[in-house]
């Protein structure tokens, strides 16, 4: 598995939500922030996305907006439209919505907007790095033959929620965590590559450092050093080093902790394996060792960690499904 999915899958929780919304003018809702990131992608019509800190941004067909970190915003037909709230108890019954057309409209009259929203459900106590790089909102504009695969997967989303057939129910969760990818890599190939500023979708464009990486994440119970990590990139000890750091912003072996405490505790949320043997997939000789080092990142011992989070459920009416929820109000 590469970096990129490994992040996604560290973080991921819970089942993700998708829904199509078909809005006639005049039309407008606001979502509260949610502990996830949300996503739009205009199939028909034209929309404005409004954020709660920042400009309007228009859309047209094809557009995908992605809120990474799950801020407060509208959705309308126009900026200046008013929005009506939506609420964590309005329950999402079916995936396809109709807004009501307004009472000056005769019904089929007024512009037609049709967009395919959801949302993803993250575990925001562990963070990582490149998802608090993105801004607020990532707006892929559509754009000929720019990222077809990005383009195919919404295809086939939307078509799975307007025309639901055998498997559908398997299908769709696949295709939302194959779209959260998708515009994840988009994101990244869309930014210049300036090595001397860093970040992370410079780091995933480094070879030497995309090396180390990939070999932090596929093998954290390896006893990695600078000098191993280094010739792993091709590098050596001390140029890895200052190119590690200033690409990604902390050092190393720092980051290779981190990552090793991630990974534990997904482990301990996900699975009922020995905290002796979650220690060694971390690259733990001693399980004193490594409870002395979750509890520096996450406050709380191993064993403790795992009760409170067992059978952690993806609740239909928690503030995570917000987003996916709020489309019943509108029929």
């Amino acid at each position: 598995m590469d970096v990129l999915s490994h992040v996604i899958t560290a973080m991921r929780t819970g089942q993700p939500r998708s829904f199509l919304v078909e809005c006639r003018a005049p039309w407008g809702r606001s979502y509260q922030a949610v502990p996830g990131a949300g996503f739009h992608v205009i199939l028909q019509g034209s929309a404005w996305l409004l954020p709660e800190d920042g400009d309007p941004v228009a859309l047209g067909v094809g557009d995908v907006v992605f809120m990474p970190q799950g801020i407060t915003h509208a959705m309308a037909d126009s900026p200046t439209t008013p929005t009506v709230p939506t609420h964590p108890d309005e329950h999402c019954r079916t995936e396809r919505h109709v807004v009501p057309v307004g009472p000056d409209r005769p019904n089929g009259s007024a512009p037609l907007t049709v967009m395919l929203c959801g949302m993803y459900r993250l575990d925001r106590s562990r963070i990582h790095p490149l998802l608090r790089e993105l801004p607020d909102v990532v707006h892929l504009p559509a754009r000929l033959g720019h990222h077809p695969s990005l383009r195919a997967a919404i295809d086939l989303l939307g078509g799975e929620l307007q025309n639901p057939r055998y498997g559908t129910d398997a299908v769709v969760p696949a295709l939302l965590d194959m779209l959260l990818l998708y515009i994840l890599r988009a994101w990244t190939e869309d930014q210049p590559c300036d090595e001397a500023e860093g970040g992370w979708a410079a780091a995933l464009r480094d070879p030497a450092v995309s090396a180390a990486l990939c070999g932090i994440h596929r093998n954290p119970e390896r006893q990695w050093t600078v000098e191993s990590l280094g010739a792993e990139a091709g590098l050596s000890r001390a140029a890895f080093a200052r190119r590690f750091t200033t690409l990604i912003g902390q050092p190393p072996l720092a980051y290779l902790t981190w990552w090793r405490m991630t990974t534990a505790a997904k482990l301990l949320r996900d699975t009922d394996i020995s905290l002796h043997s979650t220690a060694q997939r971390v690259g733990y000789t001693s399980e004193f060792a490594f409870a002395n080092a979750f509890k520096r990142a996450f406050r709380t011992a191993p064993g403790a960690y795992r009760r409170q989070h067992a059978g952690e459920p993806f609740a239909a009416g928690d503030a995570g499904s917000q987003l996916g929820e709020s489309a019943s109000s509108m029929n």
